[in-house]
């Protein structure tokens, strides 16, 4: 038998979080990104590219966009969507051209 949806009072009060303060901390994880972050996770490089993290992955697999590796951790420079994009506006232009 599936359980019952949890309704917003329910929620804020087994969280114990007024519900003003709870629709708050959800209105903040929509905020744009970071933009003093020098190398992101593959999920915000595919957030900042509004593509999917799959894509992502396969853009990083591929070597069309660059990443490095931090200890055990995969980070993509934030200046290497830069150049993606410019190169990627690029090779439109020359196809059009």
């Amino acid at each position: 038998m599936p359980q019952p949806a949890l309704s917003l009072a329910r929620l804020s009060e087994a969280l114990g979080l007024p519900e003003q303060s709870l629709l708050a901390l959800v209105a903040n994880c929509d905020t744009a990104p970071d933009p003093t972050l020098v190398a992101l996770t593959v999920e915000e490089a595919a957030r900042r590219l509004g593509v999917g993290r799959t894509t992502m992955y396969g853009l990083v697999s591929s070597g069309e966009v660059p990443s490095v590796m931090i200890g055990r951790l995969r980070r993509i420079p934030a200046q290497a969507l830069s150049d993606y994009i410019a190169d990627r506006a690029g090779a439109t232009v020359a196809l059009v051209a």
